[in-house]
């Protein structure tokens, strides 16, 4: 047996043991990156579009951390997208109203070709409920991007449930070991692997996972039929930096999330910040700047060791004035900067936030 499939392992473990080769003599201690673009047959993959075993090993720690059956895909996009393929045309489908913008734009789409989007205020339980009756699929994120609104997962997803309506988490923010939207009764759980999972900006990769059921292995495959016949897919080296860096999610995590709690503590009441955006947990926060849009956008270019840039989840912190791009979602007030913490030492990280918010 693996250490990876022993149950009783602490999260901290699971991230460094899952996904490595059978330990047997000689035997590598991490999966080999496998180039090759067709396999002979007979076997259990015979062409490189269908599956690869540098993606299982991925898959299977991403898996075992969301307690599914997980699909590496090119992109966050490109998950989301598979996701958001399982609305039927001209379907019906209920979404907070604002989320990251790449889902808006794609609602938006859905919209433009017949279906039919409700929106729901984040924080609007009610409303969700309210909202499900007759519709097809429900997507959720918990905190929303950017705006780090909290929803009632459990109260919703359990609704959603028993309404036969297909859930969708976007599990990006709170990663894993935040949240796992699996136990709260959620069908499809997505990621922007590019962010937390793999952690150190260098690749583009997106996951989605399923619960290990007669309902989620159904889901499962008509996401794995979506990712084949689209094309959609990931390449080996940039699955394997994918699993290198989800080895060390749970010492980043822990790192960047105690930075965020000090700076979103010491930014209440700064004479620079209007707002603070804290969902309690993890390493994002949002702030409202005093002054609107151009003082926002000083306070993102006048910052030195924070990045001026438009990710997140890497090792290095970041901020943004996100209605700078025009797909942005206009719930979204034009001086809020996201932030995504980093683990650098908080104290660089606050002299140098808090002199870019003081500068004229």
């Amino acid at each position: 047996m693996r250490v990876s499939e022993n149950p009783d392992l602490h999260v901290d473990t699971v991230l460094v043991s899952a996904g490595r080769p059978a330990p047997e003599p000689g035997a590598a201690v991490n999966p080999p990156v496998v180039l090759s673009s067709t396999f002979l047959a007979d076997g259990a993959v015979n062409y490189a579009r269908v599956g690869n075993p540098t993606w299982q090993a991925f898959e299977e720690a991403v898996g075992r951390l969301e307690g599914g059956r997980a699909l590496v895909h090119a992109s966050g996009m490109g998950a989301i997208s598979a996701a958001l393929a399982l609305l039927p045309a001209g379907g019906t489908i209920v979404a907070p109203d604002t989320t990251y913008n790449g889902t808006g734009d794609l609602l938006r789409a859905f919209e433009e070709a017949g279906g039919a989007v409700r929106r729901v205020a984040a924080i609007d339980t009610d409303g969700f409920l309210t909202a499900l009756d007759g519709a097809d699929l429900l997507w959720l994120e918990s905190p929303t991007n950017p705006l780090m609104d909290v929803i009632d997962l459990a109260t919703v997803l359990g609704a959603a449930r028993a309404g036969g309506v297909v859930s969708v988490v976007d599990n990006t923010l709170p990663t894993p070991l935040g949240c796992q939207p699996l136990t709260l009764g959620a069908d499809v759980v997505v990621h922007s692997a590019t962010k937390y999972l793999a952690g150190h900006s260098d690749v583009l990769l997106g996951v989605t996972v399923t619960a290990d059921d007669e309902r989620g292995r159904s889901l499962g495959e008509r996401l794995h039929r979506h990712r084949t016949l689209g094309g959609a897919i990931p390449g080996p080296m940039e699955v394997y930096l994918g699993l290198r860096g989800l080895r060390t999610l749970a010492l980043r995590l822990e790192r960047a999330t105690a930075n965020a709690a000090e700076l979103a503590r010491r930014l209440d009441g700064h004479p620079g910040v209007e707002r603070v955006r804290y969902p309690g947990t993890g390493a994002m926060l949002s702030v409202d700047v005093v002054g609107g849009a151009e003082s926002a956008e000083r306070v993102c270019a006048a910052t030195r060791v924070w990045v001026h840039s438009t990710s997140l989840g890497g090792v290095e912190s970041q901020l943004e004035r996100r209605r700078r791009h025009p797909s942005e979602a206009p719930t979204v007030p034009d001086n809020l900067v996201r932030l995504s913490v980093g683990i650098e030492h908080v104290e660089d990280l606050w002299a140098d936030l808090d002199q870019a918010l003081r500068a004229p």
